[in-house]
């Protein structure tokens, strides 16, 4: 079970399967640093590593434990690229930014299976590719046009007809797709704990139990409390993505959280397990309310969907993905549902992570809009540069300014009404 978490969502698979917790006390002492890291997931986790490996003093403060959040509970789809096309990134940020950007998002599966294999964690690490399947036609000619952008920037993708995609998925729900071999799936909070693990072993202190309470300036040095400890810090990274609060003003209301879940069976017999993905990949398919679904090291099968904010709408949405296993692959009919789970990804208005520079040595990462395994990882390598002294313009990605979404307050409305509009569209084949 996920400690300290709302019961409906706390019954993680993860959780029940993870391996140790590296030894995380709380901070109760003044600690000086070189800089301070905000969060213990994928992003502050992967941004302490590399700046412990550089010499850095450097201090990860988290408010439960190491993969609390969205980190250590997502589907562990190790995916490349950026939500949005290539052609589009180079048109909205430039050929030079562009082109660093589509580089970075590209290699940064590779990067999490390469930090996998350096580091020796231990997290059923499976670099199979990631297989993208069409649902619809609208659905294969998007798939296309994507493929197409991603050649030409050098990426290999394997087209797939209907037969050649059932054969893979152990379903005919689709009528094509392509593989990326440059994706994959892990075991996601193993992977957090492992990271932890490597930069503990580099040099990095992190502190469990340890919210920071607030964050205030002195000079050129920052002062971070918590209820029992401070911590001084020149430079300061923020690395909550879905679980940012009010710490600092106007950065909750940058990302909308939006609540993702899981279900899980119980390990299935070899007989089943040979019908459903044999070859072990995780798929995301194109409706818009996308299904994604895979199966774990012992051989259960795990299906992710949308969730909802209250603990009655995400019931309803946990039966509905049992309902969506049993309708992809039949045989799902009768097995035993053992885990069910959920956490908040951060969504951006535009679909790209943000990377804001808050002024006088305080930088803030977050929004991966689903894709955070790879571009959370990227993007800690990212601020360990910045923190290193890189200058902004020599960034893989965009610095921008903190900019609040309109009528924030509202998310949570105008998430649920556009929920029910996609699931409206994708039920009449639109």
């Amino acid at each position: 079970m996920i400690q300290n978490e709302d019961p409906v969502i706390a019954n993680s698979l993860w959780s029940a399967t993870a391996n140790p917790t590296p030894d995380c006390p709380e901070l109760r002492a003044t600690v000086e640093v070189d800089v301070a890291i905000i969060g213990a997931g994928f992003t502050g986790l992967s941004a302490a590593l590399y700046l412990a490996k550089l010499g850095q003093r450097v201090v990860v403060l988290e408010a439960y434990t190491p993969g609390w959040g969205a980190s250590g509970r997502n589907g562990g789809q190790v995916n490349p690229g950026l939500i949005e096309n290539p052609e589009h990134a180079i048109a909205k940020f430039g050929p030079q930014m562009g082109q660093r950007m589509i580089k970075m998002s590209g290699d940064a599966a590779k990067l999490v299976f390469d930090l996998i294999a350096q580091h020796e964690i231990q997290c059923d690490a499976r670099p199979v590719g990631w297989l993208r399947a069409a649902h619809n036609p609208a659905g294969l000619r998007n798939l296309e046009q994507k493929a197409r952008q991603w050649e030409a920037h050098g990426a290999i993708m394997q087209r797939l007809n209907a037969t050649e995609i059932a054969q893979l998925m152990g379903s005919e729900a689709y009528i094509g797709g392509f593989l990326d071999p440059r994706g994959g799936n892990i075991h996601p909070l193993n992977y957090a704990l492992g990271l932890a693990d490597a930069a503990l072993a580099a040099g990095a202190q992190i502190y469990g139990q340890s919210e920071v309470q607030t964050v205030t300036q002195d000079g050129d040095v920052h002062l971070l409390t918590t209820a029992r400890g401070s911590l001084c810090a020149r430079k300061v990274l923020v690395c909550t993505n879905g679980y940012t609060g009010d710490l600092i003003p106007g950065l909750r209301q940058t990302v909308v959280p939006i609540r993702s879940v899981q279900v899980a069976t119980a390990p299935l017999s070899d007989n089943l397990r040979a019908t459903i993905l044999p070859g072990l990949h995780a798929p995301t398919d194109t409706r818009r309310l996308l299904s994604y679904f895979r199966t774990d090291a012992a051989g259960r099968f795990i299906m992710g969907a949308r969730g909802a904010y209250t603990p009655g709408a995400t019931r309803a949405r946990l039966a509905h993905a049992r309902a969506a296993s049993a309708q992809l692959f039949p045989q799902l009919a009768d097995v035993k549902w053992e885990y069910e789970w959920g956490g908040y990804i951060a969504a951006t208005a535009d679909h790209y992570p943000h990377l804001h520079d808050l002024g006088n040595g305080i930088v803030a990462g977050l929004g991966y809009n689903g894709r955070g395994v790879a571009l959370a990882t990227a993007m800690g390598k990212v601020l360990a540069d910045w923190a290193s002294g890189m200058p902004s313009r020599d960034l893989v990605f965009p610095v921008s300014a903190l900019r609040k979404m309109p009528f924030h307050s509202l998310h949570r409305l105008g998430v649920e009404a556009t929920v029910a509009r996609y699931k409206l569209m994708d039920n009449m084949g639109l």
